[in-house]
């Protein structure tokens, strides 16, 4: 039977998803717990493999049960084995040509940004703090150059492995709640540090270091090179995966988590 998985964590106290040698990595501890409910090794599939230092509220991820368990005992009974800092939220039976990955349609992440003039105490490794005021509403209209169909190699990281820069990015919106800056972007897949470095050349126009038009003269360009520095990845959100309706596969909420002032 192949199981879906849906899976938040915090990923400051890892290298990343992907499992590496040597290193505290997601995909290790959650595979190791459930391998404890399998009595067997456990091998996974995620929707997106995030970097050292992103959190997930809405990672999807798939494995082939070796034996049978009621659901329960792939959420309930993993989340036992679990670190504090990932919790599996549900599980269910799919048809066995369902990917995590290639099934997804789209994938939807979200950049949270403390802009406030002091460091935040009790949620520095939850957001990205910049205490120089931003203009959101500058940034918003700024982003809107990039939604559509691209070649993002502007905002590709040097060392990505896909075959293509070209994505389709649906939505980039910037908001604002009280202090919180909000980046959201979907798209239907994004190429290494994608989110990060929009995130990063939208920091230059709302800090006013250059003008909005900056951002569709970049993705003209085509050159990593001529574009902002990655911006840091504890604000960086996976929050959701979007499949086929056939799949019928929970919907996972979007936050806030942020409040406003008010």
């Amino acid at each position: 039977m192949r199981i879906a998985l849906g899976v938040e964590y915090d990923g400051s106290g890892y290298r990343g998803w992907q499992r590496q040698a040597g290193y505290p990595t997601l995909q290790a501890d959650l595979e190791a717990a459930l391998a404890r409910i399998a009595n067997a090794p456990v091998a996974l599939v995620c929707a997106g493999r995030t970097d050292a230092g992103v959190h997930a509220t809405g990672q999807v991820v798939h494995f082939e049960s070796p034996i049978p368990r009621p659901l329960t005992a792939w959420s309930h009974g993993v989340n036992r084995y679990l670190p504090p800092a990932i919790k599996v939220r549900w599980a269910q039976a799919v048809p066995a040509h369902f990917h995590a990955r290639f099934c997804a349609l789209a994938r939807q992440y979200r950049y949270l940004i403390d802009n406030s003039p002091w460091r935040p105490a009790l949620w520095h490794q939850g957001v990205t703090a910049i205490a120089q005021p931003l203009d959101a509403a500058l940034m918003h209209q700024a982003a809107q150059a990039l939604v559509g169909e691209h070649d993002f190699s502007s905002f590709r990281a040097r060392h990505c492995q896909s075959n293509s820069p070209w994505r389709n990015l649906m939505q980039l919106s910037v908001t604002r709640q009280g202090n919180y800056v909000i980046v959201q972007v979907k798209a239907n897949a994004f190429v290494h540090h994608m989110v990060r470095n929009l995130v990063g050349a939208l920091l230059q126009v709302g800090s006013s270091q250059q003008p909005p038009s900056w951002i569709g003269h970049l993705l003209a360009l085509r050159d990593r090179t001529q574009a902002a520095e990655t911006a840091k990845p504890q604000g960086l959100y996976l929050v959701r995966v979007e499949y086929p309706s056939a799949f019928n596969l929970p919907t996972t909420p979007l936050g806030p988590w942020v409040l406003s002032d008010e």
